[in-house]
């Protein structure tokens, strides 16, 4: 990805009912694949889940925001999943990395 593109931080801890859970989080990210202005996705879980989602513009983050089958899954994990969540969005304006040769 070449900057600037914008980060969704999503940050959240589970309640101890987490069934259907892993199937949702699939779905989501299997759709957010299709919405135009998704760039990629990065996740991990332990005691915190973080995932960060990246995305061309903000209106293609408020479109993803704001689809139906996410809109139902948002419900579906304040009313079940969820003890509590934050999301925050930043504009990526550099970025680097490191891969090994081994």
């Amino acid at each position: 990805m070449e900057p600037p593109y914008y980060a969704v931080i999503f940050t959240s801890v589970t309640t101890n009912n987490t069934e259907g859970y892993v199937e949702m989080a699939t779905l989501m990210v299997n759709l957010a694949k299709e919405q135009e202005g998704f760039l990629g996705v990065e996740s991990a879980r332990n005691e915190i889940g973080i995932t960060v989602s990246y995305w061309k513009n903000l209106e293609s983050i408020d479109k993803w925001k704001n689809q139906l089958d996410h809109i139902e899954a948002q419900e579906k994990g304040r009313a079940t999943w969820y003890k509590n969540y934050t999301t925050r969005i930043a504009l990526v304006e550099r970025e680097y990395s490191f891969q090994s040769e081994s």
